[in-house]
């Protein structure tokens, strides 16, 4: 069996839009009520999963969960006239962001070596609370056989669960067992803390995972003040680098040494803030970064655009990289509307440690699938949707068709 990292990255809906849904987030607000372009989010989307290609990597994907939701609005008996959030909500398209699909646990980490996992039940935000049931029957399918992987349900609604956002894994190489590193918050302030501690350990436990394969580490209450929601918004992990912010976490010295003790061949890089501002880094989404091991085995730090174009990330980048530091390439990518809500490279992939053989090949990327996905989405995405227009007997019906049409280009009928 040969275990490779699968980023499976969420194909943005057709009903993409700015409702500005999600508190804490700072762009969902700061571009609620604009113009989007479902279209254009769905082909930059698609435009980064192939370039992930093209670096020799697999690349899956999630297709969009059913839209508008009318059981969920008939299960409030809400309808436009009682609350306009919630007929909103009914037309989100956040399970684009499939960093909050499920946590993942692989293999060489569990008692049974299977590779575990749990949907999240994404409870603290209303519209994103609804995605679980539709989420968890793509992870069914995608990942079937019962030998390889264990699909779990979510954590009881009592415990806030954002899945793999608040999760990172490092480990010498992706087939040997690794430290599990769960990121959770705490309330009291301005903002939600979404993953709860107990959420946290309830995984683990229902993963089968050891003591010294789990690490809780509490994110900075300064990071969810100044707008880093899940920890993914100031840290990210792969194989043997830790990348993060010096504030992303409530006692980072005590972490760190946690982790030294556990994986004496982790590479901790940290941002100073003196560098690169908390405001800053969660402005650009510097650490929202997808970081990757290419089949050259030289890291590389996939950031979004806004972060390459901010002199003060560019500049630390730029001398980290010359420097030989351990992440040795930056490549910006262009994913200006799903960034303008509030998601970067990393909120866009679920990543996953398996053996390719494994999943369900409908749910893996070729060039010919990348092909027959741009010509459904250019044919059929809406090209901008008003919030104004949600609610729309017309738009809905479009919305439905297109994606109709995309389950039917990737043989995907039983989501329909």
């Amino acid at each position: 069996m040969t275990l490779v990292e699968i980023n499976f990255d969420g194909i943005v809906g057709p009903s993409h839009n700015y409702a500005g849904l999600s508190l804490g987030n700072l762009a969902a607000a700061a571009h609620m009520g604009q113009t989007s372009y479902p279209r254009e989010a769905a082909l930059q989307g698609l435009a980064k999963m192939r370039g992930n290609m093209r670096l020799g990597l697999t690349q899956g994907f999630f297709v969009p969960l059913p839209r508008p939701n009318l059981r969920w609005l008939a299960e409030l008996a809400a309808d436009e006239a009682t609350d306009r959030a919630l007929l909103a909500g009914a037309w989100s398209a956040s399970s684009m962001w499939t960093a909050n699909a499920a946590t993942i646990s692989p293999a060489p980490d569990t008692v049974d070596g299977r590779c575990h996992v749990s949907v999240a039940n994404l409870v603290t935000m209303p519209h994103r609370a609804q995605e679980w049931p539709d989420t968890l029957r793509q992870l069914q399918i995608a990942f079937a056989d019962e030998t390889q992987f264990a699909v779990h349900g979510p954590v009881p609604p009592s415990f806030g669960d954002e899945g793999a956002a608040n999760h990172m894994r490092l480990a010498a190489s992706h087939e040997e067992p690794g430290l599990e590193i769960f990121v959770y918050g705490r309330s009291g302030g301005r903002f939600p803390a979404r993953q709860h501690e107990q959420a946290s350990r309830i995984v683990a436990r229902r993963h089968g995972l050891a003591p010294e394969c789990a690490l809780f580490a509490e994110q900075s209450p300064a990071a969810i003040e100044a707008g880093a929601f899940h920890n993914d918004v100031v840290a990210v992990a792969n194989e043997t680098v830790l990348f993060c912010h010096e504030q992303a976490f409530a006692e980072p010295a005590l972490i760190y040494q946690a982790i030294r003790d556990r994986c004496p061949w982790a590479q901790i890089v940290e941002v100073p803030a003196a560098r690169v501002s908390l405001a800053e880094a969660v402005r650009s989404y510097l650490f929202n970064a997808q970081l990757l091991t290419p089949p050259s085995g030289e890291p590389t730090l996939v950031i979004p655009a806004e972060a390459w174009s901010s002199e003060p990330v560019r500049g630390w980048l730029e001398e980290m990289v010359a420097g030989n530091g351990p992440i040795r390439h930056v490549v910006p990518v262009d994913l200006r509307q799903s960034m303008a809500n509030g998601g970067g490279p990393a909120c866009l992939r679920l990543r996953v440690v398996a053996d390719p053989a494994n999943v369900d090949p409908r749910f893996l990327l070729t060039e010919g699938r990348a092909e027959r996905i741009e010509q459904v989405i250019a044919a059929t995405w809406p090209e901008r949707i008003d919030s104004a227009e949600l609610g729309d007997a017309g738009l809905a019906e479009r919305v439905r068709y297109a994606r109709g049409r995309l389950l039917e280009c990737l043989e995907l009928g039983e989501l329909a």
